[in-house]
């Protein structure tokens, strides 16, 4: 992701830190096979993705009280699955996929 992309993000509702990428995401986007940006940008607008209410309103409290790890999960297709994790410190953010965690 370069600084311009970072620069497009809206106002978050978190730091998100260091922003990095797992080996397999940074693949996927150097191939030009996947572009993360749109899921970031929901993850730090509070959209945590394809998860149950529990997981939704724990982020959201998360956001709140700054004590725990937020994460989204959004199904991108069927043979693609990206996790963003936020630290509980708010120092990086991660882009995965499920089984890197």
């Amino acid at each position: 992701m370069t600084s311009e992309d970072l620069s497009q993000l809206p106002q978050p509702k978190f730091p998100a830190g260091k922003v990095v990428f797992s080996s397999s995401i940074a693949d996927l986007v150097e191939r030009g096979r996947f572009d993360p940006a749109r899921y970031l940008r929901r993850h730090l607008k509070g959209d945590w993705g394809d998860q149950c209410d529990a997981d939704w309103q724990s982020n959201d409290t998360a956001v709140k009280t700054g004590e725990e790890i937020l994460m989204s999960v959004y199904y991108i297709d069927p043979a693609l699955t990206l996790w963003i994790l936020t630290e509980s410190d708010r120092s990086v953010t991660t882009l995965m996929l499920p089984d890197e965690h």
